[in-house]
């Protein structure tokens, strides 16, 4: 198990577009031990994804995760995935506000307007191509890692200053009622 740092804002490497990975380097020693490590930190910091880039390596690939997830108690699972080079597309104009946090920005959260129903297609850390639809708070998480890699942060998608709360004022006054309203909207939209 290897654990690498995560880290934070203010660090460049977070602000920069990641670089493609080669699809024929996909199997490679390299693309797959960065893989493991970001599978085994995501797990050690209870996320529910991690881009290649919160650990400083400006590469196209993250990990996503959510089983009984201690952070995020109120996310539906997801399997483990690994995307590769993904491309995210929206495919209507639906959103819902989710009220997130970030492994790279530790101590803070805030509302964010994603898309519900998204299309992703991405390759596995086997090479295998995928062409899938995302839908509620699943297509949120895929948003956010995406995000990642484009070097752009759940704080520059906050549309209102007043929604931004630190994780423990969130937990003692926020929590309840975002869990009342996103639990509903996970029983409407299923996932």
């Amino acid at each position: 198990m290897t654990v690498r740092e995560i880290v934070t804002v203010g660090h460049p490497v977070l602000r920069q577009r990641a670089d493609e990975i080669d699809p024929a380097d996909i199997n490679g020693s390299e693309v797959q031990r960065l893989i493991d490590d970001l599978i085994d930190t995501m797990r050690h910091a209870n996320g529910a994804g991690l881009a290649a880039n919160q650990i400083a390596v400006p590469l196209r690939v993250a990990t996503i995760e959510v089983d009984r997830n201690p952070r995020y108690p109120y996310k539906p699972p997801i399997p483990l995935t690994v995307v590769i080079n993904p491309v995210l597309e929206p495919l209507d104009d639906e959103t819902v506000a989710i009220n997130e946090g970030c492994l790279s920005v530790p101590n803070l959260r805030g509302e964010v307007d994603r898309h519900v129903n998204v299309r992703v297609r991405y390759h596995d850390r086997h090479g295998v191509a995928h062409d899938e639809i995302k839908r509620g708070l699943t297509a949120g998480t895929f948003q956010h890692e995406c995000d990642h890699l484009d070097g752009t942060l759940f704080l520059d998608r906050v549309t209102d200053p007043a929604t931004f709360t630190t994780w423990e004022s969130f937990e003692r006054f926020g929590r309840d009622a975002f869990v009342a309203r996103i639990t509903e909207f996970v029983e409407r939209v299923g996932s």
